[in-house]
């Protein structure tokens, strides 16, 4: 199991607002049957196999071009664990709970 985060910017839409074009990207995840996603300010988290979120992340950065969109940037970092299970959950509870530690 693999936790990832996905950043989608399309470049050269004329405008600096890149929301319509950040919820086109998102119907991508929403046509997935059992993806487990969570879309932040500055990205999107996706956990699952790491050959899925590969090729979501395709999928994802080929549903921005458009007729107005000509250059897209994605950016994809990748937390891929083997000695142990890895979800979204668990690396924020594990954070919280040192911190909580720390006080």
């Amino acid at each position: 199991m693999a936790v990832a985060e996905i950043t989608i910017i399309p470049s050269g839409t004329g405008t600096s607002s890149v929301s319509t074009y950040v919820a086109k990207v998102l119907k991508v995840l929403q046509q997935e049957e059992d993806v487990k996603y969570q879309v932040t300010s500055m990205g999107t988290i996706v956990e699952g196999d790491l050959d899925r979120i590969l090729l979501l992340a395709k999928k994802m950065h080929e549903a921005a071009f458009d007729e107005s969109v000509r250059r897209v940037v994605t950016l994809l970092k990748i937390d891929d664990r083997r000695d142990k299970p890895l979800s979204m959950e668990g690396k924020l509870s594990s954070v919280m709970d040192k911190l909580d530690h720390q006080s």
